[in-house]
């Protein structure tokens, strides 16, 4: 059987002032498209399906229009569970509804799924935490160890812990007994979760830039050596770069989020996961690129007509741009600037320390006008560049109103 899994699709999200929601049009037809063009059986969507608890109502449309074409007509699952951005009640609330569509929402950790069944698959076992799903065709099982996000209280809640252990502890335990109970060599074995996971002893990976962290301490450490010896694929959310913290024939595997959402993640290359899978056999897995969405680009510069020039000819990209420059950029340049592209996010200016002549402190005449005053302490700060014409003004519009 063949598995695409995909995560952290972050409907809704923006980058600063700017939308990013025609690009996460384009690129959940591009997921759909995959999905048929690969004849996948089972779809896995883990977790961060929104970027807020409160989404968008295009963000919401968007995301259920995007689940029922990936059933193909409810002819293949989709296992969608909540991440750390996503409301569990907002993620449950339309289960009854989505079951019909052949869409299984899972917004809690330790959840029990109703057992239903349609014309091509059924859920035919489900306990807390684990679901077997039966799918016309494929002539044998395939379960579903499930977690979705569970911050502390979530996990006392849901998974009876009492004392203080760690996360880790918990969901191993947990997962070992569920695995030991329903995972035979008679069917597919997975786990699907989200989870800030790593491997033991490796070097931390680095959650992206405006991500909401998990990781406080260890102790909302998981480590992939819990993983029961039984799975044959785990399929994790929330780190937004591709990676594989398992092995080769067992993979544990962050399968990236679809476009670039933080200048942290300039460069990188986005992919959804294709895995081959069948009973006691080890599991064969391909990324597929994604191509939609802008690229994000941190670009420096010490000339601002080299500046322009190459925004120019980079209109598709959304910038980071900073300028290294021996003056302050003045009005007029920063006009020009962003009059060359419309995707500039941010302008960093950056004026290069001539290393020579500071006026210090003890230089600096207390006694003199203000403004004048003003103009030596910026001195100071910056490398002895004089405040520009557009900073003097507003500091006299500053001064103004107090003296008001």
């Amino acid at each position: 059987m063949k598995i695409l899994h995909t995560a952290d699709w972050h409907l809704g999200k923006r980058l600063d002032g700017f939308s990013r929601f025609d690009e996460q049009i384009d690129v959940m037809n591009e997921i759909v498209e995959i999905a048929d063009r690969e004849k996948v059986d089972l779809i896995l969507v883990a977790g961060d399906l929104f970027d807020a608890f409160n989404p968008a109502v295009e963000a919401v449309d968007l995301f259920y229009k995007t689940l029922k074409r990936l059933t193909n007509k409810a002819k293949r699952p989709v296992i969608a569970i909540a991440g750390n951005h996503d409301s569990p009640d907002r993620i449950n609330a339309p289960d009854p509804l989505a079951r019909e569509c052949g869409i299984v929402l899972i917004g809690y950790p330790n959840e029990k799924v109703n057992l239903f069944e349609l014309d091509h698959f059924k859920i035919a076992q489900s306990t807390e935490g684990f679901i077997e799903i039966n799918i016309k065709n494929i002539d044998f099982p395939i379960r579903i160890i499930h977690t979705a996000y569970a911050n502390e209280i979530r996990l006392k809640q849901y998974f009876g812990e009492e004392k203080e252990e760690q996360l880790n502890s918990v969901l191993k335990d947990q997962w070992t007994k569920l695995a030991d109970e329903f995972c035979d060599d008679k069917g597919v074995n997975l786990l699907l979760s989200h989870l800030y996971m790593n491997k033991r002893g490796a070097s931390l990976l680095e959650e992206p830039d405006g991500e909401k962290p998990i990781k406080v301490g260890n102790a909302d450490m998981v480590y992939s050596d819990c993983i029961p010896p039984q799975i044959q694929y785990t399929a994790l959310g929330h780190l937004h770069a591709f990676n594989n913290i398992g092995t080769a024939e067992k993979p544990v595997v962050y399968s990236s989020s679809p476009l670039c959402y933080s200048f942290s993640e300039a460069g990188q290359t986005k992919y959804v996961s294709i895995i081959n899978a069948q009973p006691n056999q080890d599991v064969n897995l391909t990324k597929i690129n994604l191509t939609k969405g802008k690229a994000l680009v941190r670009r420096t510069f010490q000339l601002v007509n080299d500046a322009i020039n190459w925004l120019l000819i980079n209109p598709d990209t959304l910038v980071e741009l900073t300028m290294e420059t021996d003056t302050f950029l003045t009005t007029e340049e920063r006009k020009a600037i962003f009059q060359a592209h419309s995707g500039i996010v941010h302008l960093i200016p950056k004026v290069k320390n001539s290393g020579s002549n500071e006026i210090s402190a003890k230089e600096i005449n207390l006694n003199q006008d203000i403004k004048d005053l003003f103009k030596d302490y910026f001195k100071s700060k910056n490398a002895q560049q004089q405040p520009n014409d557009e900073l003097m003004d507003l500091f006299n519009e500053v001064l103004n109103n107090q003296e008001k």
